[in-house]
């Protein structure tokens, strides 16, 4: 039994009260009008914000409001001035410089509690057209998708470079094997996510939520798919790292971490197998060389053996060890996202009974 088929089975189970909760994170057109919320997440992008705010369209079919928020992560230029100036219609503000990945959370749990139903994510420094975020959300509103990517389509771009298309595949490659997940840009950061997958997001790095994110998602069994969008010419190199090895060894460690995290028995297990493995080839010489009558001079290897053996099965006591930390982590984050499901409707609740009182009392003083 999957991880999807364990959440349809709490679903059903669930008492009528909890399950229009749950329910309320998916987006129904049919039965309330929804609201998307644009984040932007933005360090010193005075220059290109602008042009990144006019490009995205305020009216969408199947949504009734379209609102900006923009993440300042403690940006030393004009962006917050220049983003009051556009209009926007949420600001959040980072004190000092905590990376993408912490500037993401930031909006992501502030649109949640802003009630927005779908949330799409864009860069700001104009990379993506804003005119395909109508593309972007359509497989959510029609019940297809839990999370869209934008797919930049790294083999046809011309305005990609060997090394970067080299990064694409990489990401993808990595997200395919752990996480189950076909795509060919994973490490695009034009995405939509839905109200109940934005709910489940936790980053754990300040590198890059991207192939993190995406990591979880299919190890929750969310359903993840992509559609084709426009890009603009680039405006500058990139700020998430400053090589081809800075960046191959982070994702290293993302993978290293999301092996732990996610199969940590399939993961533990097979080393310390490995390690029993090699350790009985050099113990099988040392019986070999004594059964001959010549063991003496090769006790280093039965000592190499030995400590190799003792290796893999304390590996296979950590395999057994970690899937029960596994399996209580996965229950707890069930509990925290039923909490923090609880924590946003009812700001959204809240939000909703404030304002028909306002205008009540605006009526009255009238």
């Amino acid at each position: 039994m999957g991880w999807r088929s364990l959440r349809r089975g709490w679903e059903n189970d669930m008492p009528c009260e909890f399950r229009s909760r749950w329910s309320a994170g998916k987006p129904d057109a049919a039965a309330r009008p929804l609201k998307l919320i644009v984040q932007v997440p933005c360090y010193n992008e005075a220059q290109t914000l602008p042009a990144v705010l006019a490009a995205i369209p305020r009216k969408i079919e199947g949504i009734a409001r379209v609102e900006i928020q923009v993440i300042d992560d403690g940006s030393a230029d004009e962006t917050v001035e220049v983003a009051r100036k556009a209009g926007v219609d949420h600001i959040v503000r980072q004190k000092t410089n905590k990376g993408l990945a912490s500037s993401f959370q930031a909006g992501i749990d502030n649109a949640l509690a802003e009630g927005a139903d779908i949330i799409v994510n864009t860069d700001g420094d104009g990379q993506y057209c804003g005119s395909s975020i109508p593309d972007l959300v359509r497989p959510i509103l029609e019940g297809r998708a839990d999370i869209v990517l934008g797919d930049r389509r790294p083999g046809e771009n011309k305005e990609f470079s060997r090394s970067k298309r080299f990064l694409q595949r990489f990401g993808s490659w990595v997200v395919k094997r752990l996480a189950g997940i076909d795509v060919s840009d994973a490490v695009t950061g034009f995405r939509a996510y839905d109200r109940e997958a934005a709910m489940s997001i936790s980053v754990m790095t300040r590198f890059s939520y991207t192939v993190e994110t995406l990591i979880h998602a299919g190890q929750r069994g969310l359903t993840v798919t992509s559609v084709p969008v426009r890009t603009n010419p680039a405006t500058r190199p990139s700020r998430l790292f400053k090589s081809i090895r800075q960046f191959m060894a982070r994702q290293a460690v993302t993978m290293l971490r999301s092996c732990v995290m996610y199969r940590p028995l399939k993961t533990f297990m097979s080393l310390g197998i490995l390690m029993a493995v090699v350790g009985a080839l050099p113990i099988l010489r040392f019986l070999y060389f004594y059964a001959t009558g010549d063991g003496d001079g090769h006790v280093q290897s039965l000592v190499l053996g030995g400590v190799l053996l003792l290796g893999g099965y304390m590996t296979m006591v950590i395999a057994f060890l970690s899937d029960t930390i596994a399996t209580n982590r996965r229950l707890t984050e069930e509990v925290l996202l039923r909490l923090r499901r609880l924590e946003v409707d009812g700001q959204a609740d809240a939000s909703a009974t404030i304002a028909p009182e306002a205008a009540s009392n605006k009526f009255a003083a009238e």
